[in-house]
């Protein structure tokens, strides 16, 4: 069994792979020009373009057909999730042959370690850690450190400090048929690497050992390892499904990174702690000096705990912050993040291609992550809650970003300043291969005013109409609590409608989407979530409600993002619901309607009559979903005949399967029972109900 960079070479890097692009359509519209425009600055080495790409006129594929001539791994930056995950799935039906992944933080919920000096208040780290998301994110650094053919999405947690690469590919275990090797020590191997022993269901980053037999689940992929070691040979090596437990493949040989990416070698360990206790001692001497003794013993019992932990499993919570003293750099130093993975030429400049989607947010996003989380930093530091070499422990500033990025293609159809200044080549792509144009635009007052019935009133009845024609209908709020409000008094109205915002979960959120798509409610309302990267056809009316408060909600960019969620119908309409025009509202319209007159000139021209685009509704959370739910809805589906004849029979039988696992030690098989007894009681619990009533 070997650990080192050189075991890539004996199977795991696949040099020849390469992008293929699969689509049934051919560039159209404004599209092949900006192809061959961007790929021409690319060639010639521009490090910065911009593709300025109005809503709906296929800005994605046009960077895919850019990708596939560049050949290069890719970086797609998105400023939320819901974005990524929805330019994740794109792309994974471009290049179906490729190693596409999701790359966005893994915490479903997330506080921040703080200190508010003012009211005395210490707030510790919390976490929600979505364990398939984490998953998603092993799988991209593995598929960037084994294959040249890779398409990573990600929000701007890419820019966040993530460990070494260095270290995780040199911990990288190969595992082959016929090695030599202890049952104790193989099990040594495997917590060395941080996977973790349990008796119970195998998850992402566990092992259990029964007998001469190792089951280990990988952290990147949804299989069990059953490596068998007889005579301390390891005589077999078997990839079986997790659920069913068939065997899938007979390996020869295997690869296993580590379950973490924050790893160090044991002699890189004792060098760390003994550079954290000498910053430790100067700092607890500095804090003594200025009479800080409560921070001082602070300081002291956490830092001295930390250590004992990492000496003795190898880790603590919040390593990362003492990622400086294990990597061996000097203070200042920048993180190592998502962008480290990333292939580099020998001259150590960047050898991949950066997308940054929407980035007249997406920019502004990077920029400020480093000083809010500086500013936070300082405080810890300050009172003795973190050695200063916590500090290091951050997001990358705006310069080590773009240092760290080599040729970007910023995409918007609203480009900021920045992007404008520094982009050598600016392509605008106007024409859609559809034929749409911009929608039409119309004002009416926030206020009942004559006719008009105010723009609650004015919004229902708008939207009555639009869901008797079988099309959807959008709000826009100013307030997560007005979306709320709204969404409920729409539905009091007879409207079937859903709020959207921030605060809900990640997945959540994309299912919300996917069945606002398929027409399980008509209307959907939220706030600037709404506005960028939503692809969502089936909307032909959005009405924009007090469109005349001026502010970041309410700017001309924002108007013209908003306008453009309608631009994918060829009924698309919107109404601004104001009771004066302002700046932005004057500026925003002018801009649509100069769209809108050179998509009607090209279209009479070439006399092409506007379709409605017509997309397959993919939701990526089925992706997402646990192996373990997937086979839970199979098995119902299964079962449905049985359970209606008797229930009570088949839930006695399925009880009876269950402890008969628990007895055989197949606790995977008696944790899907079990789940699914729990779905049919309360199937029969729901339908008593309602016979009762």
């Amino acid at each position: 069994m070997k650990a080192s960079q050189k075991s890539l070479s004996l199977g795991l890097k696949q040099s020849m792979n390469k992008f293929k692009l699969k689509s049934r359509f051919k560039p159209a519209g404004d599209q092949p020009n900006a192809i061959d425009s961007l790929h021409r600055g690319l060639s010639r080495g521009l490090s910065r373009q911009t593709l300025l790409g109005v809503t709906g006129s296929g800005k994605t594929f046009t960077v895919a057909n850019v990708i596939e001539k560049a050949q290069k791994p890719t970086l797609v930056i998105a400023h939320n999730k819901t974005l990524a995950a929805q330019l994740a799935s794109e792309y994974e039906e471009f290049f179906p042959e490729s190693a596409v992944h999701y790359f966005v933080s893994y915490y479903d919920y997330y506080q921040p370690e703080a200190y508010i000096p003012i009211t005395d208040t210490y707030i510790e780290k919390e976490t929600q850690i979505n364990e398939e998301i984490d998953r998603l994110r092993h799988a991209s650094t593995q598929a960037l450190l084994s294959r040249p053919d890779v398409i990573i999405i990600a929000s701007v947690s890419c820019i966040y400090g993530l460990g070494s690469p260095k270290e995780y590919e040199e911990s990288l275990l190969k595992i082959e048929k016929g090695d030599n090797i202890t049952r104790k020590d193989f099990l040594h191997k495997l917590v060395s690497i941080y996977f973790e022993r349990t008796n119970a269901d195998l998850l992402p980053g566990k092992f259990r050992a029964i007998g001469n037999s190792i089951e280990i689940m990988p952290v990147n992929e949804r299989v069990v390892y059953n490596v068998k070691i007889s005579g301390d040979v390891i005589s077999e090596i078997l990839r079986v499904d997790p659920v069913s437990s068939h065997v899938l493949s007979r390996e020869k040989t295997i690869f296993l990174f580590p379950a973490k990416h924050f790893i160090t070698s044991k002699d890189k360990r004792e060098t760390g702690i003994e550079s954290i206790k000498k910053e430790l001692k100067i700092h607890l001497k500095n804090l003594e000096s200025k009479g800080k003794l409560l921070e001082v013993e602070r300081l002291r019992r956490r830092t001295l705990n930390d250590i004992a932990l990492i000496r003795e499993i190898g880790y603590c919570n919040g390593i990362e912050n003492y990622s400086r003293h294990f990597r061996g750099v000097p203070a200042g130093t920048a993180p190592e993040t998502l962008l480290s993975y990333f292939p580099y030429t020998k001259e150590g400049k960047p050898d991949f291609l950066t997308i940054i989607d929407e980035s007249h947010v997406t920019v502004p996003q990077i920029a400020g992550m480093y000083a809010g989380d500086a500013s936070r930093k300082k405080t810890l530091v300050e009172y003795g809650f973190r050695l200063p070499s916590a500090m290091d422990n951050r997001p990358l500033n705006f310069k080590e970003f773009e240092e760290r990025v080599g040729q970007v293609i910023y995409t918007s159809a609203t480009p900021g300043n920045y992007e404008k200044e520094v982009s050598e080549n600016i392509v605008e792509q106007i024409i859609r291969p559809t034929g749409l144009v911009d929608p039409g635009i119309q004002i009416k007052p926030i206020m009942e005013k004559g006719k008009y019935k105010g723009q609650i009133a004015d919004f229902i009845e708008e939207a009555r109409k639009t869901t008797e024609k079988g099309e959807r209908s959008i709000a826009t709020t100013l307030t997560k609590k007005m979306a709320e409000d709204l969404s409920l008094y729409l539905k009091e109205q007879g409207v079937k409608a859903e709020y959207l915002h921030s605060e809900i979960k990640t997945l959540d959120r994309i299912k919300i989407l996917t069945e606002f798509r398929k027409g399980k409610f008509d209307c959907l309302v939220g706030v600037n979530l709404l506005r960028e990267g939503l692809d969502l056809p089936e909307v032909s009316f959005i009405g924009i409600l007090d469109a005349d408060k001026e502010g970041f909600l309410r700017s001309e960019t924002s108007l013209v993002q908003t306008i453009g969620r309608a631009a994918r119908n060829s009924a698309g309409r919107v109404i601004l619901y104001a009771d004066k025009v302002t700046g932005s509202m004057e500026r925003a319209i002018g801009e649509t309607n100069r769209r809108r007159k050179i998509q009607i000139a090209y279209n009479k021209k070439h006399k092409i009559t506007p379709k409605t685009i017509i997309k397959k509704i993919h939701d990526i959370t089925e992706a997402l979903e646990s192996q373990h739910e997937k086979t839970i809805r199979s098995v119902l589906e299964m079962d449905k005949k049985l359970f209606e004849k008797n229930p009570k029979k088949l839930l006695k039988e399925k009880e009876g399967q269950m402890n008969q696992a628990v007895k055989e030690l197949d606790f995977e098989t008696a944790a899907i029972l079990r789940d699914e007894i729990k779905e049919l009681e309360r199937i029969m619990q729901s339908n008593s109900g309602k016979s009762n009533g």
